[in-house]
């Protein structure tokens, strides 16, 4: 039976804490001095042993360079003492970054894919990673692991009124699709179009009746600025629905995302601990320790 070592770092502690004891792991903290320069000095609480399985915990969520290098440097530091170190990446920072859009411009997520490697992490896991584009620079060994399941079992139990999931735009119909699916419902797909010569986004009135008098779980995987989101939101109230939730993986939240977005009409926002915070309400450390068992 596998032994493991859980390295919690910066604002993954706690995350990093309930996956050390659903592993029945030894948990490692990290300390962090911040210089006046704004490097950053990191010392282990504890140093893992040769025998065991080094799991290193840390989003790389903003500020997203500094939090970069400090899970490099975390995995540098445990694979001197295990030859096998998993990186637990719960929000991955840079994963839109996964093409050349346009001429010159840098595929940031092949870079961070090849640091990981780099720093020596055997296997990387990811939560809901925003482009599966990206998650292919990080393989073979790299594996993205679904809140949705956690998040459905989180607004099942709301009591929520002839409930009906909503995706903010065509890109994320099949994450929606999926949710519906476990979530027991129907789905729908907003459609956005832009006026090529205003450049204004509107969002299509075709086929949305179906939203009126009912409970919309506005699903997302990330919300950063919050604008698309609460776009829906507006739209949805104005055609006459019902409460309105927001369920994502990642809340980012920057800024006045949170104001904004409730604003709108929206009646909660639920995320997950994959970035801690006011709306972190669903704990996927289960999910993440059945997937390091299973690797």
């Amino acid at each position: 039976m596998a032994r493991y070592a859980v390295i919690g770092g910066g604002g993954s502690q706690d995350l990093a804490r309930r996956i050390a004891r659903k592993l029945g792991a030894r948990y490692i903290g990290t300390r962090m001095v911040v210089f006046p320069d704004g490097e950053h000095k990191l010392t282990l609480s504890g140093i893992p042993a040769g025998g065991e399985i080094a799991v290193v915990v840390h989003s790389t969520s903003p500020p997203v360079d500094s939090n970069l290098v400090q899970i490099l440097s975390l995995i540098h530091r445990a694979r001197k003492h295990c030859p096998t170190t998993y990186a637990v990446v719960p929000y991955a920072g840079y994963a839109r970054q996964d093409r050349e859009f346009l001429p010159g411009e840098i595929v940031t997520a092949e870079v961070v894919a090849k640091l990981f490697r780099s720093a020596g992490a055997s296997r990387i896991f990811v939560v809901d990673i925003h482009s599966m584009t990206a998650l292919r620079q990080f393989r073979p060994r790299a594996e993205n692991i679904s809140a949705v399941p956690d998040l459905v079992r989180r607004l099942r139990g709301m009591g929520l009124k002839d409930p009906l999931v909503v995706s903010p735009d065509a890109g994320g119909a099949e994450r929606a699709a999926q949710f519906a699916d476990q979530f027991g419902s129907e789905f729908l797909a907003l459609e956005k179009r832009r006026d090529r010569k205003t450049g204004q986004v509107r969002i299509v009135s075709e086929g949305v009746g179906v939203a009126r008098g009912r409970d919309l779980v506005l699903v997302d995987d990330m919300i950063s600025a919050g604008n698309s989101i609460a776009r829906a939101a507006e739209f949805l109230k104005g055609i006459g629905a019902g409460r309105i939730f927001v369920a994502c993986t990642h809340a980012l939240l920057m800024g006045d995302a949170a104001k904004k977005i409730r604003g709108a009409g929206v009646a909660r926002i639920i995320s997950t601990n994959t970035i801690p915070n006011p709306t972190s309400e669903v704990d996927v450390s289960g999910s993440i320790a059945r997937a390091i068992r299973g690797a």
